[in-house]
Order: C-alpha cells, then structure tokens, then sequence
C-alpha cells in the first residue's frame, strides 16, 4: 500500500515539474511525506507491503 502511495506521490510531483503546475507546492510537501514514511519503514525493518 504504501508503495502505491508512493509512485501515485511520485507521478504527481513529475507530473508537477512537467507542466509548472505544483498546486502551491503541496505536492512537493506529499512526496517528502511518502518518502519520509517509505524510510521510516525501512529503518525500523518492517514489510513495505
């Protein structure tokens, strides 16, 4: 699950980048996000899935 939110974060923010349009960079603001939770999960050691 959290890797789908991830690549959805992740397509959004490119998406973004593409067209000049970030909505206030509050799509930069949801990919730190999904990555700061991707890390967390990696640190601790539990499952992505």
């Amino acid at each position: 699950m959290i890797w789908i939110i991830a690549l959805v974060m992740m397509i959004l923010w490119m998406t973004g980048l593409i067209t000049n349009y970030t909505m206030g960079g509050f799509i930069h603001l949801l990919l730190v996000f999904a990555v700061v939770i991707v890390l967390v999960r990696i640190i601790r050691g539990r499952p992505l899935v």
